[in-house]
């Protein structure tokens, strides 16, 4: 929860309200709503919401990796 690294995991920790009003509140900005799970897009599930989609996204489902020491599916953490 403190260092999230895939854009969506971000995205969602970002959007959590401060409970102090003087600390800065910047969501990170998420595209359209959640996909249909019945008919889930191709590559990447999480590509139709995420600031950083390409086109490699679009086209493969990203691999597990490890990133000190967490899984994560996503292609910005290509090595």
């Amino acid at each position: 929860m403190r260092a999230p690294l895939h854009p969506c995991s971000r995205a969602l920790v970002a959007a959590v309200p401060t409970p102090h009003p003087d600390q800065p509140y910047d969501p990170l900005p998420v595209k359209r709503g959640a996909p249909d799970a019945r008919n889930p897009p191709s590559g990447c599930r999480f590509r139709d919401r995420c600031p950083h989609a390409h086109a490699r996204c679009a086209a493969e489902e990203p691999a597990e990796r490890m990133v000190d020491g967490r899984r994560i599916f996503c292609h910005l953490f290509d090595g």
